[in-house]
């Protein structure tokens, strides 16, 4: 008998655009998969399963606590915003989210990131801590969540 392990990893791309539409700073960095995410997969393959229900984690969350990472967390530690972002299946089983946080929308020094099952509270599958992004009010902010299975 063969033993096959299953992971997660997770890949996160900030792009912060000012109001004339350039670059000012991009971040890129990786983050740890919560123990309750992972429990939200196993559910929702047994409910996929039984009822073909419809997977949800696909808002992306931002914030500005910079407490570490842990498996354990349920949420971001300070959010400023939430945004529904667009899934798709990018190849190589990488399950991307991207969201944009337009100008007026979730500004301040943003320093945490989060991937959740709904548009308020829900299932917290990930979550990312990386170097400051000031977004201002005029900034527009663009986030993208990679999930690799492994």
């Amino acid at each position: 008998m063969f033993k096959t392990e299953f992971a997660l990893r997770g890949k996160w791309t900030m792009d912060l655009t000012g109001p004339d539409g350039k670059l000012k700073q991009s971040v890129t960095g990786s983050n740890v998969i919560c123990t309750n995410g992972k429990e939200f997969l196993a559910s929702f393959l047994q409910s996929a399963a039984a009822a073909a229900s419809t997977f949800t984690v696909k808002y992306i969350a931002i914030g500005t606590d910079s407490t570490a990472e842990a498996a354990a967390q349920t949420a971001l530690g300070v959010e400023s915003a939430r945004q529904t972002g667009t899934a798709s299946y990018v190849s190589n089983q990488i399950y991307r989210v991207t969201a944009t946080f337009a100008a007026g929308t979730g500004t301040g020094a943003i320093v945490e990131y989060g991937l959740f099952s709904s548009s308020s509270a829900g299932t917290m599958l990930a979550r990312d801590t990386e170097a400051v992004i000031n977004k201002g009010a005029g900034d527009t902010l663009t986030v993208k969540a990679e999930i690799t299975i492994s």
